[in-house]
């Protein structure tokens, strides 16, 4: 008996067998499980098994060379790739094997009867509950095969429009991605703090270390809004505050941006902010200004010139790269004859009074707990925010 039969019995209360047992069944096993098994092709046509495992004997030969930690930088490139690429292998095969047991429980459930049916049903039907959310978190990680996907994060968050209130939201942010990264287990690195003179941030610069962070982090970037009755107003008023989150691939040795001295400002001043042996006491904060674009790129959380120098140009030459990178998707765009606005100003609306609300303006993704988006809960968010973006980037072509 198959998974379909069992639940066409069930819903129709056929008489005979365990059947009449379990008139509250409603699930089509054998339907969702041709669901589950179409998704899972298409995932495995993109994550394509056989190149990942081509992928993984060559990243591990190069593992095994006794040279290997001559260089320390590259030899932890290899071994964090070849820790990713055995990884996602691994999520590919196992989520197939749970499928093929998924099928054969409803298939034992439709030869048992009584009380050990229902207990096989009910556990084939928690196990397909779990397998269908991971199966879509799974599919997330095939939308994002754009070029720069898989590298790390160089996230900027900036106060924008509401004074202190701007500021303070703008360290929400920062707390909100840092609970977010810490939920998946991912580092994170702060490169630069500009504190605002009352609370909150000016602006914070930072990085998260982990497979996709740009691509999956990437949708994030745009305006925030904030609404709120403001805890700065003595007369309890509702305060609307704004903040800029930008978001770039972090530059790989491998990349070729060339940025020659005579294009570059370079300018030091002292570290601001509480504490640290560095802070306020020598010029070891470095500001550079790119001349042609006009882009600046100040650090200051390392403790030397030259090591703040350095994080300066790596981040100025991953914001060079995503430049380059859309500039050369606006030429194609323009080719094509139908160039789409951005996402506009406002990309996501975060509302603590008059009522409690947080929404995604081009998704229409929302939440009604505030408190729980900014305690780093904000998957579904993101989820929602890359399966746009893949329907922008189809409906664009």
């Amino acid at each position: 008996m198959t998974g379909g039969n069992i639940t066409r019995n069930v819903a129709e209360g056929a008489p005979g067998g365990f059947c009449r047992r379990l008139p509250s069944v409603a699930t089509d096993f054998s339907a969702e499980i041709e669901r589950l098994r179409h998704t899972y092709a298409s995932i495995a046509a993109v994550s394509d098994p056989g190149a990942l495992r081509a992928r993984i004997a060559e990243l591990a030969e190069a593992a095994a060379a006794p040279d290997l930690w001559n260089d320390p930088e590259a030899a932890q490139a290899v071994t964090s790739d070849l820790s990713h690429a055995q990884a996602e292998l691994g999520r590919v095969q196992e989520m197939g094997s749970r499928i093929d047991d998924l099928e054969a429980m409803v298939e034992m459930a439709g030869e048992e009867s009584g009380q050990d049916a229902d207990d096989l049903l009910a556990e084939a039907q928690a196990d397909l509950a779990a397998i269908s959310k991971d199966l879509s978190e799974l599919e997330i990680r095939t939308l994002l095969s754009g070029e720069y996907d898989q590298r790390d994060a160089v996230v900027t968050i900036r106060s924008g429009a509401g004074g202190v209130d701007a500021a303070d939201f703008a360290e929400t942010l920062l707390r909100m991605y840092t609970r977010w990264a810490e939920r998946h287990g991912y580092p994170v690195k702060v490169l630069n703090t500009s504190y605002a003179e009352e609370a909150g941030l000016k602006s914070v610069t930072f990085e998260v270390h982990a497979p996709y962070a740009y691509g999956t982090l990437s949708v994030e970037g745009g305006t925030h809004r904030l609404v709120r009755i403001s805890p700065f107003d003595n007369q309890g008023r509702r305060q609307t505050s704004f903040a800029a989150v930008e978001v770039i691939p972090l530059i790989e040795s491998t990349d070729h941006i060339d940025v020659p001295e005579t294009d570059i400002r370079v300018d030091v001043f002292r570290s601001s902010g509480p504490g640290g042996q560095s802070v306020n006491t020598t010029d070891s904060a470095v500001r550079i200004t790119h001349l042609p674009t006009g882009l600046v790129v100040s650090m200051q959380d390392e403790k030397s010139q030259i090591q703040n120098r350095a994080a300066a140009m790596r981040v100025l030459q991953s914001r060079l790269l995503l430049l380059k990178q859309q500039e050369e998707d606006a030429r194609k765009k323009e080719l094509a004859g139908d160039v789409k606005a951005s996402w506009g100003d406002q990309m996501r609306s975060y509302v603590l009074n008059p009522y409690q609300m947080v929404k995604d303006l081009r998704t229409g993704y929302e939440v009604g707990s505030p408190e729980v988006v900014f305690d780093g809960d904000i998957d579904g968010f993101i989820d929602a925010g890359i399966r746009w973006r893949r329907q922008q980037e189809q409906d664009g072509q």
